[in-house]
This record gives C-alpha cells, sequence and structure tokens, in this order.
C-alpha cells in the first residue's frame, strides 16, 4: 500500500441475503447473522482480506466491500 489512509465500507443487502452464515464463519470479525440476515459489525473497516474473502463467498453476493473514499467495488470480483 502506498501509506494513503484507506478505508473500506461493507454493506449486506439484506433482500439478497439468506442468512447462510457464510460470512459470518469467514470473517467474524466483520459480520454476524441476526434474525436470519447477515449484517457488518461496523459499516468502515480498515482493509482487511476477510471481508474480501466473505463478500467473495458469499452465495448470494449479498456482501459488497467498497473503498470508502471513491467507493470503488474493491470485492467481490466481477467478470
Amino acid at each position: 500500500m502506498s501509506g494513503a489512509v484507506t478505508s473500506w465500507r461493507i454493506t449486506v443487502d439484506g433482500d439478497r441475503c439468506m442468512g447462510s452464515g457464510v460470512c459470518a464463519g469467514v470473517a467474524p470479525g466483520h459480520f454476524r447473522v441476526d434474525a436470519g440476515t447477515a449484517r457488518p459489525l461496523a459499516e468502515l473497516i480498515e482493509p482487511d482480506d476477510a471481508a474480501c474473502d466473505a463478500a467473495e463467498s458469499c452465495p448470494t453476493e449479498a456482501i459488497t466491500v467498497r473503498d470508502a473514499a471513491t467507493g470503488d467495488l474493491v470485492a467481490p470480483e466481477t467478470n
């Protein structure tokens, strides 16, 4: 990294989330399942590969991780 302060914004689309809990299993420091829907523990986080892994692992692609400053998509990767 270039040394610039960066943060990521985690969102979960409640309409797409099926509450599988994969995200909480992959990144328990970032997600919990509450009433059948995944929720981020914090909206803004320091960059963390576990959050990207959770977004990539979500079976319904309900999780997005974006650069908080630019809005650029970090995860999941699009083809």
